[in-house]
Order: C-alpha cells, then sequence, then structure tokens
C-alpha cells in the first residue's frame, strides 16, 4: 500500500462515516444542541468539512470547493465565505442551519476533490514543508494527518450526538 493509497482509504472512510451521522436526520436533528454552548451535529459535520476543503486547497494550490463550486450560496450562511468554524462564537455555531442533504452534497464534492489530490502524491511529497509557522515546520503528511485526525474526531462527536435520547 503506498502513502497515496492509505490517504485515499482514510478520506473515504470519513465521507463513509459522514454518510452514517446523516442518515435519518431532520433538519431539527441537525440543529439540536444537547447543551446550551454545545456544537450541533449539522454544524460539525459542516466544520469538518470546511477544514479539510480549507486545508487541502491551501496544500493543492487550489480554490476551496466551498467557492469554487457554489456552495456558500447554497448554504447561504451568515458567515464570512473563509468561515471553518475555527473560533466562532456560540451563537455563530447556534446561528447554522442546513439539511441534510445539502451537508452530504458538500462532503462528496470535498472528498472527491480531495481524493483527486492525494492520489497523485508521490512518497516524497509528503516531506515537503507547508507550513513554516510552526516549530518543527509542518509537513504534507503531517497536515493530511491532522485533516484526518480532526474530521474522524468531529464526526465522532456528532455520531456520539446523535446517539443521545434527545437528538
Amino acid at each position: 500500500m503506498t502513502p497515496a493509497d492509505l490517504l485515499t482509504d482514510a478520506f473515504g472512510r470519513i465521507r463513509g462515516l459522514a454518510y452514517r451521522v446523516l442518515d435519518g436526520l431532520d433538519d431539527d436533528a441537525l440543529a439540536h444542541r444537547p447543551g446550551p454552548d454545545a456544537n450541533p451535529i449539522g454544524w460539525l459535520v459542516w466544520h469538518s468539512f470546511r477544514v479539510q476543503d480549507d486545508h487541502v486547497a491551501d496544500v493543492a494550490g487550489t480554490e476551496q470547493v466551498w467557492t469554487a463550486q457554489g456552495f456558500a450560496g447554497r448554504f447561504a450562511l451568515a458567515y464570512d465565505d473563509a468561515a471553518t468554524g475555527y473560533a466562532q462564537s456560540s451563537a455563530d455555531v447556534g446561528a447554522f442551519a442546513a439539511t441534510a442533504e445539502l451537508l452530504a452534497g458538500y462532503a462528496d464534492a470535498v472528498t472527491e476533490a480531495t481524493l483527486g489530490y492525494v492520489k497523485g502524491l508521490a512518497p516524497d511529497d509528503l516531506d515537503r514543508v507547508v507550513d513554516t509557522s510552526w516549530d518543527p515546520p509542518v509537513t504534507l503528511g503531517v497536515r493530511l494527518v491532522s485533516v484526518v485526525g480532526d474530521d474522524f474526531q468531529h464526526l465522532g462527536q456528532a455520531a456520539y450526538v446523535k446517539g443521545l435520547p434527545s437528538a
């Protein structure tokens, strides 16, 4: 198995987990917050794919799917188009609203863009430094593994909230 094969499998699993989380949820369940400042399922799914979209587009040198394919307009959120959910206030998170169908469509589009990029990576590509603001500098391999970890963490949170009795 090559590093590209491994990353392709990981990002494919992320999409599959998102589908399982979204399955059977209506708009109310997607917006439900199990606590006053807790993140709702819909926001967690959106945030996962916004971060993936942002980070992969950055290292690939491409425009984000969010804007390139018109998802920013389709979601019509009261956020700046550059927002990924990072450092949003509780009020910002609470203002999120989207359908499962729209979230799944965005997950598909981001996954396809990500897979298109990672499938072309050679093992040596993973050693390329992509962010010098950290010590040590962040390589492409570390950045992609970070995205995978973040996605699984947030989608796991969404799956947990889905399993709560009031979701």
